[in-house]
């Protein structure tokens, strides 16, 4: 079940949210909790058992490294492996010995399996969750039903924001649902799903078709499929983070931004500053500090911006082009870090600079393999097989121009300042959500005639 898709509009938000409301607070965490398994079963049946195993797990390690005090590291080593070992095995496993048959010419046969959906998520919050309790920055949740829906909350089940358990502990035991906070939280709601369906389903079909032509296209239509592309994914995952935050807003929960106009960065190291933020905190918090940030020496530190960079790569798949789009960000990072930061340029040429390498990146991300998206690189430098521009890319410069802008607008701050200004006053609160409604009828007539609508991070 995906949150654009009429079954949850039209069915099962409503009833979570009428059952939420009309049940006293102290039963709300388990009307949440068990809506939220109906949620993850709907779609992924025999894996919401793999989902209660962990919640299990990992409440019983945080009762552990509580009584057991003297044995509190051992006992997170034993959780840190048992998590690890479940998201590695299904996520990895495969990978790993499709890699050991072909480097040593072996026939180990392995069964495919289904990715259970969400589980580099959820498996991220329960390690922040044990690691922050041997840390003491949180006490052990003594209730499994606030834990369970800590783990299952829908409304950031599936692709985030990660959300570690201090950020929203408190809310567990007492939180504040007021008609404004789920005004806001709808609008919040909306906006985001219309990012989805209105801007992201659009430019990924756009991406498809030209994506289709393979290798035979000209520099021109490689930059647009790439540029496609690139709008497509920030719209596609921030918006189901707004629809995540306001989700959780309605309900009265205070979700972490994941966002923050990502595209507007003039180094790559803003852009990882504002790009899945949730993410990138999880990694700086829980991996780079660790291994000792970069308070260590210069040898050191690549050592730990090529750990953190091979690990996120490794996060969002199983696959080698994962694998080097994230040492590639290593390097650029690398690179800032010591060779071009001392180099002082206008901040339009930076700007330049970091969104080509940034889309270069998702050529990477987005290829199914390697090859392709050297082909499809080398094609945006002036090597491609059907010279500068071809009737392809004029079409589509044509056809689809107009949305690549409204898209380029959208994904600027301006949007969010427009907002803002708007929500100070009640005329422009009343403008905000007769718009809201009017996008949402929009969306909804999308979905009703067509047939599109993936969702980018389901597969992480």
């Amino acid at each position: 079940m995906v949150f654009s898709g009429l079954t949850f509009l039209f069915l099962f938000l409503p009833v979570t949210l009428i059952l939420y409301y009309i049940v006293p607070f102290r039963f709300k965490n388990a009307v949440l909790m068990v809506m939220s398994l109906i949620f993850y079963a709907w779609g992924e049946p025999i894996y919401v058992l793999l989902m209660i195993y962990s919640i299990v797990m990992n409440y019983a390690v945080g009762l552990m490294m509580d009584r057991e005090s003297d044995h509190k590291k051992s006992i997170l080593v034993f959780g840190i492996v048992l998590n690890l070992f479940i998201l590695g095995f299904f996520k990895y496993f495969g990978f790993l010995v499709d890699n050991l048959n072909s480097l040593f010419g072996l026939n180990i046969h392995a069964k495919k399996l289904a990715l259970p959906v969400g589980i580099s998520f959820y498996t991220f919050q329960a390690l922040s969750y044990i690691i922050d309790v041997y840390r003491g920055k949180v006490k052990s949740q003594k209730n499994i039903v606030n834990f369970a829906t800590y783990i299952t909350m829908f409304p950031q089940l599936i692709a985030g924001p990660i959300v570690r358990y201090g950020d929203i502990c408190k809310e567990f035991d007492k939180r504040f649902i007021t008609l404004y906070s789920f005004g806001r939280g709808a609008l919040r709601f909306v906006f985001g799903l219309a990012k989805k369906v209105l801007l992201a389903n659009l430019l990924g079909e756009m991406f498809e078709e030209i994506a289709a032509y393979g290798s035979g296209v000209s520099t021109v239509t490689a930059w647009l499929g790439a540029i496609c592309y690139t709008l497509q994914i920030y719209f596609d995952f921030s918006g189901y983070s707004d629809m995540a935050i306001g989700l959780g807003r309605m309900m009265g929960f205070t979700i972490c931004e994941n966002f923050n106009y990502p595209y507007v960065s003039k180094t790559v190291t803003e852009f990882w500053r504002r790009w899945h933020m949730s993410l990138s905190g999880w990694f700086k918090e829980y991996v780079y500090i660790p291994l000792g940030g970069n308070r260590v020496s210069a040898l050191k530190h690549v050592r730990n911006i090529l750990i953190v960079w091979l690990l996120t790569g490794l996060w969002h798949g199983a696959a080698w082009n994962f694998v080097v789009w994230g040492l590639y960000y290593a390097a650029l990072l690398l690179l800032e870090k010591y060779v071009t930061s001392k180099f002082k340029l206008p901040g339009w040429l930076t700007y330049i600079f970091t969104i080509v390498l940034v889309i270069i990146g998702w050529v990477i991300f987005s290829a199914d393999s390697l090859g392709a998206a050297g082909v499809t690189v080398a094609s945006m430098f002036g090597f491609a097989a059907n010279g500068f521009v071809d009737k392809v890319g004029v079409y589509y410069l044509l056809t689809g121009g107009i949305l690549i802008v409204i898209g380029v607008f959208f994904s600027m701050p301006v949007v969010g300042t427009i907002q803002k200004k708007l929500k100070k006053s009640m005329a422009g609160c009343t403008f905000l959500y007769i718009f809201a409604m009017a996008l949402f009828v929009c969306c909804v007539i999308y979905l009703v005639t067509g047939n599109y609508n993936p969702f980018l991070y389901f597969r992480f």
